[in-house]
């Protein structure tokens, strides 16, 4: 089993952490449950962290079955949807998100 993950840095702008967080809950979480392969997906809101990683503010999880099933869903057209609903919160948070695919022990 493979996991992609998305480590997501920066804040999220004063006042706007539970709208944040609700539209994860609501628009992102979907679109990532219905990417192509998707086994698993885990949401986690980091509560303390080492430096220099004190500007985690998100990390998602998505398990897939192989390295060639994450490379199918994220050449399907399911991604645009997921594409879409991380566009609708970006006014949300200041930063970036990078991803790391790791294969389970």
């Amino acid at each position: 089993m493979f996991t992609r993950s998305a480590i997501f840095r920066g804040h999220i702008k004063e006042g706007m952490e539970e709208a944040f967080f609700a539209a994860v809950q609501e628009r992102m979480l979907p679109a990532w449950q219905n990417m192509l392969h998707a086994q698993a997906v885990r949401l986690f809101r980091p509560t303390e962290a080492e430096p220099p990683l004190q500007d985690v503010f998100l990390v998602q999880e998505i398990d897939y079955p192989s390295r060639a099933h994450i490379a199918e869903a994220l050449a399907s057209d399911r991604r645009l949807a997921a594409m879409a609903a991380l566009d609708s919160v970006r006014h949300m948070y200041v930063g970036a998100h990078h991803h790391i695919i790791y294969q389970r022990l």
